[in-house]
């Protein structure tokens, strides 16, 4: 398991032999929790990926009206929770532009958390996860300092590294609307005392300008997240920074980053992401990996059904093969087998 230190004995001329220690194995972080199998973002997701053996658990952040984050993919709630069956919040839907795109429905800064607990959440896929969908309305909305709450609890050893891996979501927004969420996430780190290099955190954003005003105030390990298309939304292309230079130039304010997976290839051969990456000093995280055919390249796919499980370790055991450092994946079961092999 990640952290541990698996000793081979190699020889070396003349008979002679010496310890050697393998490469460090990757990270397996749950995305949203154990979210093939559970609502994402709920407790009892989160509960299950660390019984799975997940390193991390990932955690979304979005503000209330009244400053407590509090754990959703989205702002915009009506696809993760039973918002819309009740009546009591009909007058709250609205239209909202959110990083330049237009959205229709209820967002977590026009409730106060109070208010949030009364929903309950859903699944968001409930066509391709229906099992998952069967727990609809059971789990309520947890806020950023129960998942921590939970992460510290669980027993640590030589063997077992347990930590939070928090996404800022939408940070410039919020900071405009009067809700940053930079100062609100460090302040929960410091009152556990989760506020240093070697803390079990990492926090991670699609922006560059909240990562680097971060960089200012912590030293907790920042990951910057890029996709295949466009670019942050407070400016700048997300192809331009993962050339050599680009990737130079995140060097100077994050630890790793975090790319679409399919950034690792082109076509089915490695598209050296990794290696400029590693080149740059920055560790890769790669996300998403999810075991559904309809997330798979065609090379991992078990037959025609969308919803159908494909062969996700291999597309995993792949990646790990260009030396990725940690990935995100829904199913971290899956994940923590590939994770485990032996060397």
């Amino acid at each position: 398991m990640f952290g541990s230190a698996i000793l081979a004995l190699a020889a070396v001329g003349g008979g002679e032999r010496k310890p050697v220690i393998p490469p460090p194995r990757p990270i397996v972080i749950a995305h949203r929790g154990a979210s093939g199998s559970l609502p994402e973002h709920t407790l009892e997701a989160y509960r299950l990926a660390i019984a799975q053996g997940a390193d991390f658990i990932e955690p979304d952040l979005v503000p209330t009206r009244d400053g407590r984050l509090v754990v959703r993919h989205e702002n915009e709630i009506s696809g993760t929770t039973d918002v819309a069956d009740h009546p009591e919040f009909a007058a709250r839907r609205t239209t909202k532009v959110i990083d330049g795109a237009s959205m229709t429905g209820w967002f977590t800064e026009d409730f106060t958390l109070a208010e949030l607990r009364t929903l309950r959440a859903r699944e968001r896929l409930p066509d391709l996860r229906p099992d998952s969908a069967a727990h609809d309305g059971r789990y309520r909305i947890p806020t950023f300092e129960e998942v921590v709450a939970l992460a510290r609890n669980v027993p640590r050893g030589p063997d077992r590294v347990l930590g939070v891996y928090p996404e800022t979501k939408h940070p410039s927004y919020f900071r405009s609307i009067g809700l940053p969420v930079e100062e609100r996430l460090l302040t929960v780190l410091r009152d556990v005392g989760w506020d240093r290099a070697d803390a079990p955190v990492f926090i991670q954003s699609f922006e560059v300008g909240n990562l680097k005003r971060l960089a200012k105030y912590t030293r907790v390990r920042l990951i910057q997240l890029v996709a295949a298309e466009g670019g942050p939304a407070d400016g700048g292309s997300y192809a331009t920074m993962t050339t050599a230079d680009g990737l130079r130039a995140v060097a100077r304010y994050a630890w790793g980053l975090g790319p679409d997976k399919a950034m690792l290839w082109t076509g089915e051969r490695p598209s050296g992401l990794v290696a400029r990456a590693h080149a740059a000093g920055l560790r890769v995280h790669p996300w998403t990996y999810r075991a559904e055919n309809r997330f798979l390249p065609a090379r991992y796919r078990v037959g025609d059904d969308p919803a159908a499980r494909g062969d996700v370790r291999r597309e995993m055991d792949d990646a790990v093969a260009q030396g990725i450092d940690g990935f995100f994946t829904d199913f971290p079961l899956d994940g923590a087998m590939v994770r485990d092999k032996p060397f």
